[in-house]
């Protein structure tokens, strides 16, 4: 990839940012939650050496200007050591329109997917979903990255664009809806195509179950006639498709055939209801006002969690 040619190579010591975006890991790994962790995974197959290290440096000092995700691009301004702050893009393919339905159909499948996703968190064996459509959520590799920075280190990714994954991580651990969006997904969009797609299923089985039966006392009875003989309407034996006299059958009719799944609800979080709610219009300072409740409505969880009293 070709790059800007500088007389002078930027100096180590980048000049201070006021208010820029700072990691809160002060030390150790960047990341606390799994699907950041399968991202900074990818980011440290591809870099090696210093620039990792000074990446993380910049990531902590607040040396980021500014971030935001976009369908197919993240694009972002990193302060170095020069006055104009060098911009940084990093690249991936979003999906189609039609990869997207078919996503949102395989996941409003499952009940458990959905919970999860409208409860704010990416379920763990979600990245099978995409892998079953031939799809991917993370990138494999840096072939699969678009990575640009305007500063006049000849090696790609340098410290700016390593700073910026870092960032991204921590941006996806607060909100796992933005690995999506740089797919192509956005969290509104996400959860309307998950609705509809979970009404057309449950809507499906009612049409597919074709005409309404016949009167009880056959095809060609009139409404209110004699119901059809009592062989018709007994039960067959699973398997076997032969009439066995209701009176032979009663003791086992009403066993059970199989035994049942036992199931636990899937633990939602206490702001999962304001995900469910229609489009708000309000906003306040720039924020949407279901983003500004929704510190309240995880503290509310919190509390009421805590108050629970531990079993014996």
């Amino acid at each position: 990839m070709s790059r800007p040619w500088f007389p002078f190579g930027e100096s180590s010591r980048p000049l201070p940012v006021e208010g820029g975006l700072k990691a809160r890991s002060t030390r150790g790994a960047i990341g606390h939650t799994w699907w950041s962790g399968r991202f900074i995974a990818v980011l440290e197959s591809i870099i090696v050496g210093g620039r990792l290290e000074r990446g993380r440096n910049y990531a902590r000092r607040g040396q980021v200007i500014s971030l935001d995700v976009a369908a197919g691009m993240v694009s972002a301004l990193v302060q170095g050591s020069r006055v104009q702050p060098y911009r940084v893009r990093i690249g991936l393919k979003a999906f189609t329109k039609r990869e997207w339905a078919q996503l949102e159909r395989a996941l409003a499948d499952s009940a458990w997917y959905s919970a999860k996703l409208l409860a704010g968190e990416m379920p763990e064996d979600i990245e099978d979903v995409f892998g079953m459509l031939g799809l991917a959520l993370f990138p494999a590799s840096s072939a699969e990255l678009g990575m640009r920075c305007s500063c006049p280190d000849w090696e790609v990714p340098c410290k700016h664009i390593a700073a910026v994954f870092y960032l991204l991580a921590e941006a996806f651990d607060d909100d796992p809806f933005r690995i999506l969006a740089w797919r192509g997904r956005d969290r509104e969009e996400l959860l309307a195509g998950l609705h509809a797609a979970r009404a057309a299923s449950e809507a499906g089985p009612a049409t597919a179950r074709g005409p309404a039966p016949a009167p009880e006392g056959g095809p060609d009875a009139p409404p209110g006639s004699a119901p059809a003989p009592t062989a018709a309407r007994q039960p067959a034996v699973a398997g076997v498709g032969a009439v066995v006299p209701l009176a032979d059958c009663l003791d086992a009719y009403f066993a059970v055939r199989a035994p049942l799944p036992v199931t636990s609800p899937a633990a939602t979080s206490s702001a999962a209801l304001l995900d469910q709610l229609p489009v708000v219009t309000i906003a306040a300072r720039g924020e949407p006002l279901t983003e500004l409740l929704r510190p309240a409505y995880l503290a509310f969880g919190e509390q009421a969690e805590s108050a629970v009293p531990e079993p014996p």
